[in-house]
């Protein structure tokens, strides 16, 4: 059970980023899809392009975190509620794309910032929306760096959402 501090704070933030992302997707563009690659030069030039644009991957980038925390990967993947064959999984498979609450709850576990955590979020894909409440709540509790899985997932319980691993 959350205390009535963090509960009246949770959806205040929520309602307030709810209508700020709202807003924002109205004055966006719609975006045009491009023609199909028409030439051998166009493939060779998007190839080219891949090779000098590509980011690190998930595991790269997981495992960079978890080196800089200097701690024994089942630490992490027993903070973050998860068995070690998954984690294997995600150490071994290159092209394993975890769910997004399992790269959250890793996320947690790590004890990372919002930012790191986007940056996390996003080498596998996934990004934390302003207008999602499953989203928000896990943004607010990266903002207030309460990092404790138990008080998240009961936040999460609290207003019927999808809990992370660890509860």
């Amino acid at each position: 059970m959350l205390d009535k501090k963090i509960w009246l704070e949770l959806q205040e933030y929520i309602w307030t980023h709810q209508n700020e992302d709202i807003l924002e997707v109205r004055e966006s563009t719609l975006y045009k899809e491009a023609p199909i690659l028409q030439e051998d030069s166009e493939v060779l030039e998007l190839e080219e392009f891949i090779k000098n644009n590509r980011k690190p991957t998930l595991q790269q980038v997981l495992f960079e975190y978890i080196d800089r925390k200097g701690v024994k990967d089942s630490i992490i993947y027993k903070k973050a509620g998860m068995d070690r064959k998954h984690f294997s999984k995600i150490r071994s498979n290159a092209d394993y794309r975890p769910k997004k609450t399992t790269v959250i709850s890793l996320a947690f576990a790590l004890e990372l910032d919002e930012v790191e955590t986007e940056d996390l979020l996003g080498v596998a894909g996934y990004s934390l929306s302003g207008s999602d409440t499953y989203d928000l709540v896990i943004r607010f509790f990266l903002e207030k760096r309460i990092h404790d899985l138990d008080r998240v997932n009961g936040a999460l319980d609290e207003m019927e959402l999808k809990t992370l691993g660890g509860m």
